[in-house]
């Protein structure tokens, strides 16, 4: 589009218009490509600039204004440093002239200006000129707090990178001048009256500079801006949008004095503000306001998160009040689930550090309160009175159940599980609650079913009895949970063989019925892995249910969950009865799979296989019986029958990248199964891999590839051919790879590619090293070392180290000195353009989790030969940019060698990551 120079006006505008009104969805599709092309061109500086002074309609010039950010953000070093200050200038004319055309625009244009500040070194003080430039002018007020907004919130954009050395520089200039925004702000509130509009505006701005951090606590504790918040809280007039903007600025406040003992005087303000709210909470809860009540239990959390450390320092005393945790069990009161929730990271964050104490005094303190709490969280979780069938556990009202599961197993420990068992239970037994009562009971229950010790408790086995008892016509909803229960409490099973029967009875009544099938099937799975050797007698039983897996009415992970529990309990059985039973629970997969392909053939459209593949690799991934050196593998002859359906169901789907996948898993736990006896697939299997790859490149073979490295690669005669299927599988990978953005397009292809490289590193380096493809490897890697995607940047890492790893790791073997060898002329011939390209990556391509990955890769080059990499590091951090194209200092002499000196007089591996952590935040 832009080859053809600059685009006229009255293009952009027909193209903005389809954008906006096409009813057309291609057009729409055809504008946005190429506004996007626009965008990206250099002409969008001035463009955008032309389309804001014409002011001809409200979508071009948010278009222009959105433009003017996204280039200031990603591309502004494409400008000459002396357009800087004409830039500026223009943007803040179109600012003062479009203030009153729509305020999300006034919001795309503050962004600009404030990521221009931010960038632009040479604007000094910009704080001070905004507000001596607009101060006076009450029309202009609003766009000048919209600017001192975003601009403390852009100091920690991550598409700045705008380098620690000027954020540092930028957080003191705003420091400096924030007394003089506050008093801004408290002179517009003392101006606004009760325009509510202008009010929200200004709690906005003041909890933006909270977040910073910069603000003078002791300035603000006596500041008139606390006083008027509160007032906003406590009124009850006030509107749904003003108090969520007032709440909004406490809980930012709150978050601010995170360290409650260096900022004590607002800590104090804020602590008795807040406590005077109480009543308006109360307030809002008979007004039926949610919005309200959701704003009020925000801000009691956010006091609770901030005097956590005070509250468990000096329980009761001074700002360790404890009143504080009154209020949100208050809030823990309120019938709206949605209420309560908000606190949870908070008691989470209590349970932690008191168990992190573990101070019996100080846990008998805290005990009631949480006592109290478990009361609401078992109140919240009934079901309503009238609801039918299992309780739902994908909507949200199940997903909130499960986080009540999860934070009851957290503090449990502060009540003790077996009192709080006990007591539940005794609820059950003395009374006759409601069925929606006994099932919230239960479901409590099972959540700390497992941190109950099973060792002799006749209350476990009494629940265990009871429960088994439960007759059929129990509400749905209760059968159901029970049956969860159970299946939490099978170390209780173990314990008590007794009981197996009548539990498995029960189980089985479960499995009949369409809404339980899953469940019980789940609580099977569980029992089975828990009661291996007891289960061993029911075996025929289950092999039974897995015959007629397809009766019962099973979510699919129930199904392959029922097969883990029957393969777990196989393993347990003598080794000659394995292969006969192994044969017979594979026989129904198989036959399915040899019906789909015999239908497949007839009328030329294979149905999905996946089901049964997926159900054949549950059973060989858990059948794994004990087998002494010399003892044939009982399940090698099941696994050589197998392989011709999975060689032909392979071949069929060949171009399906999902079933192939299933394909290859499938096959990876059959060889892992048998290990060494699966040597007689190996030629059949690496044949049929090569040949599909070359046309259907599925990186699923790159794995199923390092499998059999792993396995065989230690075995003589199987190392050649290894290498020959590496090699096979590596051209058609390098042309996927080498197209124009390969890399980023398939980072599963890299992920496994760089497995199956390590793998062969791990088991038999020299036959890699001493081959032609090792060099194209390499380069791969060092391309691919700057990929921002995890699972791949970490196989590419674990690859690199690895490698040079084997010519460090003096383990004694015979070919030591041969791969020393061997990893020296790779390092002379690549090493220079490693560690250029890690340190690039470093700095530029990837995020901060990589980092340690990276440390390591650099800890074992160095280790390998020292003074060369010294000098190879010198040379990477040359080629450095010093300063940002807005003119500030990225990188300054003193830390490039002070970073060079941390790295290469480094220890230990942790220093290196220690500074590599710290120099990679000068460029972000």
């Amino acid at each position: 589009v832009m080859e053809g120079g600059k685009p006229n006006l009255s293009l952009v505008y027909q193209a903005v218009q389809a954008l906006y009104h096409d009813p057309d969805p291609t057009g729409k599709e055809r504008a946005s490509v190429w506004l996007g092309e626009l965008q990206r061109s250099m002409y969008a500086w001035e463009i955008s600039d032309q389309l804001l002074q014409l002011k001809q309609d409200v979508e071009s010039c948010y278009f222009a204004a959105q433009t003017m950010k996204m280039k200031i953000q990603t591309s502004f070093f494409e400008l000459p440093p002396e357009t800087h200050n004409a830039l500026r200038d223009s943007l803040l004319t179109h600012i003062q002239n479009l203030k009153d055309l729509s305020p999300i625009i006034v919001t795309q244009l503050a962004l600009a200006i404030a990521d221009l500040a931010l960038q632009m070194a040479t604007w000094k003080g910009c704080v001070h000129t905004l507000i001596e430039k607009y101060n006076n002018d009450i029309s202009s007020m609003p766009f000048l707090i919209e600017i001192l907004t975003v601009l403390p919130e852009e100091v920690h954009s991550r598409s700045l990178r705008i380098g620690a050395n000027r954020r540092t520089e930028i957080i003191e200039d705003l420091a400096f001048y924030s007394s003089t925004v506050v008093t801004l702000l408290t002179s517009c509130v003392e101006k606004a009256g009760n325009d509510e509009k202008m009010l929200i505006k200004v709690f906005r701005c003041l909890g933006s500079w909270f977040n910073l951090g910069v603000l003078d606590s002791n300035f603000m504790a006596s500041n008139q801006l606390l006083m008027v918040l509160f007032q906003v809280l406590q009124r009850d007039e006030t509107s749904t949008n003003l108090h969520e903007a007032a709440s909004d600025c406490v809980c930012s406040a709150l978050y601010a004095i995170e360290n409650v003992d260096t900022n004590v005087a607002l800590a104090l303000q804020l602590f008795q503000g807040v406590l005077t709210l109480e009543t308006a909470y109360h307030m809002a809860v008979a007004r039926e306001d949610l919005d309200k009540v959701l704003n009020y239990c925000r801000i009691f959390t956010e006091l609770c998160e901030t005097f956590l450390e005070t509250t468990v320092r000096s329980p009761g005393q001074g700002m360790g009040d404890l009143r504080i945790l009154e209020l949100l069990l208050i809030c823990a009161g309120h019938p709206q689930y949605e209420v309560v929730e908000i606190s949870f990271n908070f008691w989470y964050r209590l349970g932690e550090h008191l168990y992190k104490i573990n101070d019996v005094a100080l846990h008998s303190i805290f005990r009631p309160y949480i006592q109290r709490l478990l009361h609401c969280l078992a109140r919240h979780c009934q079901l309503d009175p009238d609801h039918e069938g299992i309780p739902e556990d994908t909507d949200d009202f199940g997903e909130f159940r499960m986080r009540v599961s999860d934070l009851v197993k957290d503090v449990i420990f502060l009540v003790g599980s077996m009192e709080c068992f006990t007591q539940l239970y005794s609820t059950l037994k003395q009374g006759n609650p409601p069925w929606e009562v006994t099932e919230a009971v239960l479901f409590i229950m099972a959540s700390i079913a497992k941190s109950v010790d099973p060792e002799n408790n006749p209350t476990l086995t009494e629940v265990l009895e009871q429960i088994v008892m439960l007759p059929e016509n129990v509400h749905m909803a209760v059968r159901y949970t029970s049956i969860e229960l159970v299946g939490e409490m099978s170390e209780v099973v173990d314990r008590n063989p007794r009981f197996l029967d009548s539990v498995l009875n029960y189980l089985m009544k479960g499995l009949r019925e369409k809404s339980l099938a899953s469940a019980a099937a789940k609580a099977i799975h569980n029992i089975c892995s828990v009661c291996r050797d007891h289960m061993a007698q029911h075996f025929q039983g289950l092999l039974e249910i897995a015959r007629s897996l397809d009766s019962f009415a099973l979510s699919t992970e129930a199904a392959v969950g029922l097969l883990k529990g029957t393969a777990l309990v196989l393993a347990r059985l003598p080794l000659e009865k394995i292969a006969e039973c192994l044969s017979d629970l594979c026989t129904v997969q198989v036959l399915a799979l040899k019906k789909l392909l015999a239908e497949g053939s007839a009328n030329g459209k294979s149905a999905d296989p996946t089901v049964w593949l997926d159900r054949l690799a549950v059973i060989f991934r858990h059948t794994n019986p004990i087998v002494e050196n010399g003892q044939t593998h009982p399940c090698q002859k099941v696994i050589q029958e197998i392989w011709p359906v999975l060689s032909e169901t392979l071949n069929t789907h060949q171009a399906d990248n999902r079933i192939v996948e299933r394909c290859c898993r499938c096959l990876r736990f059959a060889v892992r199964c048998v290990g060494k006896g699966s040597a007689s697939l190996l030629q059949p299997l690496v044949t049929q891999m090569v040949s599909v790859y070359q046309v259907h490149p599925h990186s699923c073979f790159l794995y199923l590839g390092s499998i059999l490295v792993d396995e065989y690669g230690m075995e003589e005669g199987c190392r050649q051919g290894l290498l020959d299927m590496l090699q096979a599988l590596c051209m058609p990978t390098f042309q996927l790879l080498e197209q124009a953005n390969g890399l980023r397009n398939h980072p599963d292809t890299v992920d496994d590619l760089f497995r199956l490289a390590t793998r062969f590193v791990q088991r038999s380096p020299v036959t890699l090293l001493s081959s032609g493809i090792v060099v194209h490897i390499i380069q791969c890697a060092i391309a691919a070392t700057s990929l921002d995607h995890r699972d791949a940047n970490c196989s590419v890492m674990k690859f690199v180290r690895d490698f040079v790893h084997s010519g460090v790791a003096n383990d004694h073997e015979e070919d030591f000195e041969v791969r020393k060898q061997l990893i020296g002329q790779a390092m002379e011939q690549h090493g220079q353009q490693l560690v250029t390209q890690l340190v690039h990556s470093c700095c530029f391509c990837l995020p901060p989790y990589t980092l340690p990955d990276v440390a390591e890769v650099l800890w074992e080059i160095m280790f390998f030969d020292r003074p060369t990499f010294c000098r190879w590091l010198e040379n990477a951090l040359k080629g450095l940019p010093k300063e940002t194209s807005g003119g500030a200092v990225t990188v300054t002499h003193k830390q490039l060698t002070d970073f060079h000196k941390q790295i290469t007089s480094a220890e230990e591996c942790k220093q290196v990551c220690w500074a590599v952590r710290e120099f990679t935040r000068l460029f972000r």
